[in-house]
């Protein structure tokens, strides 16, 4: 079965796309690739560092007669799971396709084109978003917060029609933020709509105070309007 994932899991498939996808980054002057996407310097330098960790155990997991072991697939496994939550934490690929200067090059050495916002995005919505979201937040100890995110008129957790993904603001401590355009507010996203927020064990004790809206990473914005305040105590 072929690996569609847009970063692949197969070894041999995961070679050629951290190897074009360092390249890709770093090339081009005076401007790389990855500052005209959008991308930190430390972002691009931690994916040049996965490519580089990847190559020399790729060399000795090629050789199947002499330097192929278990070991070394396995440390090659690791590299590809280190890559995908680095995206993860990141939104690294997302941020990519919602760059202005993202193109059809950039699709086809990322294999955006072949996620799940390629296969949600068929035709570009015209209209903004106008529901809001509505969430339950269950304290599960140790610093998370399980995530269920509803359309107002839904009874069942889902990201609605021209949305991919729902998007927060939020902020630890005993003071509750005036409105969601208050500065400082941490900022983040999921792609799915029931998830679990990680704050860390030494947030247990105080609140989240946190909004939501539906948001567009293609499209921003089409956005949704922000919710209002959601407050739950950290466990």
């Amino acid at each position: 079965m072929p690996d569609r994932s847009r970063i692949p899991r197969l070894i041999s498939t995961f070679n050629t796309y951290i190897h074009n996808t360092s390249s890709h980054l770093a090339a081009e002057t005076p401007v790389n690739n990855a500052t005209r996407l959008g991308l930190t310097e430390a972002e691009s330098k931690q994916w040049a560092e996965l490519a580089a960790e990847w190559q020399p155990l790729y060399l000795l997991y090629s050789d199947k007669n002499l330097s192929r072991t278990v070991a070394i697939k396995e440390k090659l496994l690791q590299i590809i799971a280190k890559t995908v939550e680095f995206d993860r934490k990141n939104h690294f690929l997302d941020r990519i396709a919602a760059s202005v200067q993202f193109n059809v090059e950039d699709a086809g050495v990322f294999r955006i084109n072949k996620g799940m916002m390629g296969k949600k995005n068929h035709s570009i919505p015209q209209s903004s978003i106008s529901e809001q979201v509505s969430v339950t937040l269950q304290p599960l100890g140790g610093g998370m917060i399980r995530v269920k995110s509803y359309g107002i008129s839904s009874l069942r957790a889902g990201i609605p029609r021209n949305a991919d993904c729902v998007q927060f603001l939020y902020r630890v401590g005993k003071t509750s933020p005036t409105s969601a355009e208050e500065p400082g507010l941490s900022k983040d996203l999921s792609s799915k709509a029931i998830f679990i927020l990680s704050l860390g064990a030494d947030c247990s004790g105080n609140n989240l105070y946190i909004y939501f809206r539906w948001f567009n990473t293609r499209h921003p914005k089409l956005a949704g309007p922000w919710s209002s305040l959601n407050i739950t105590a950290i466990l």
